[in-house]
């Protein structure tokens, strides 16, 4: 009795790390300048600045 040998399975595409949330910033500061961002307790401030830029500090 002969035994064939069967074509191994192709190797499974690699995972791709799933995208992040997008969040339009005008969502969080609902028409204002400032936000207050709370992580473990911690603030953190986020900001626009006058040359539209967003800033985070502590």
């Amino acid at each position: 009795m002969s035994t064939s040998s069967l074509p191994s399975a192709p190797s499974p595409a690699p995972l791709k790390a799933a995208e992040p949330p997008a969040i339009d910033v005008r969502s969080l500061f609902a028409g204002g300048r400032e936000v207050v961002l709370l992580h473990k307790g911690e603030r953190y401030h986020l900001r626009i600045t006058a040359n539209d830029k967003l800033i985070l500090t502590k």
